[in-house]
């Protein structure tokens, strides 16, 4: 069997689409726009490349971008004071940090700086904590697009075993929520699991967000599994690879996400969809 690659492209803009029409509906109604605050700071190629897709993306559905390019060596005050500043504004409705943030700013505080009702990426321990609760209101970007993709394969997810590989706070510890709150049993590992490979092979879903090439290989695969692949890396001959060995795990898998064109899509999207959350409820 060869899988069917899940084309999280054609899936984002189709959501894109649906947001669009619904904005421009709230605005026949009288509403504003929904407004996004994006804060990039340094020059880092890649976060560079990222925000300029989100704010294409806010361009196609219609909300309003506001961008502040911060100096390398912004301080830990001035970026805590400038997200102040956006909370505080009724005309702003989420406020996106782009990571990864220089080594002398503290992540964990500018996120938790965040008002958790413009926490738009959905990594504020607020946010985290409705969504172990099951009362996800803002919920993390990355995951919840993948759940949004594994919706459109009409599969019945209850009661199938997944994998998460990775545990970091923003992509696997939230992933492994979304699957609980969509009744899978779920396995996380990390760099301390034992018997890796045992545990993909026994995975109905698997999902790699570590950020290594082609580590988890493709033969590891059990047939009919579904692969969904978040790593992303660019290799010497400037090849773009996600965590998942691709041209093998396709001849296991029923369904699989290619890299790029798969998971990152589904990101921007949900981004756009919490903005628009964001403004309708708070």
């Amino acid at each position: 069997m060869t899988a069917k690659i899940i084309d999280g492209k054609a899936i984002s803009n189709k959501l894109l689409e649906s947001i669009k029409e619904e904005i421009i509906i709230r605005k026949e109604k009288g509403f504003r726009a929904p407004t996004l605050v994006v804060i990039l700071i340094g020059e880092n190629p890649a976060s560079k490349i990222y925000v300029g897709r989100k704010i294409m993306a806010c361009e196609k559905t219609g909300i309003k971008s506001i961008t502040h390019n911060l100096k390398e060596d912004v301080t830990q005050d001035a970026l805590s004071k400038l997200i102040t500043d956006c909370n505080q504004d009724k005309n702003i409705d989420g406020i996106l940090v782009q990571s990864p943030l220089p080594s002398h700013i503290n992540e964990e505080e500018i996120i938790a700086a965040i008002d958790p009702k413009k926490d738009v990426d959905g990594f504020t321990p607020h946010n985290i904590g409705l969504l172990a609760i099951k009362t996800p209101v803002l919920r993390s970007c990355t995951p919840y697009g993948v759940i949004k993709m594994l919706n459109t394969l009409k599969i019945n997810l209850e009661g199938l075993d997944a994998v998460v590989v990775g545990q970091s706070n923003h992509v696997g510890r939230p992933m492994l929520l979304e699957l609980l709150l969509a009744k899978c049993t779920v396995t996380i590992c990390h760099s301390k699991t034992k018997n890796l490979q045992e545990k993909i092979n026994k995975a109905d879903i698997i999902v790699s967000a570590v950020g290594v090439p082609n580590f988890i290989k493709g033969v590891w695969v059990k047939k009919g599994a579904i692969v969904i692949d978040i790593g992303i890396s660019r290799l010497d001959n400037n090849k773009i690879v996600g965590d998942v060995e691709f041209e093998i795990a396709k001849e296991n898998a029923a369904f699989i996400t290619p890299v790029p064109g798969g998971v990152g899509p589904m990101t921007v999207a949900t981004l756009m969809e919490n903005t628009l959350i964001a403004q309708k409820i708070f």
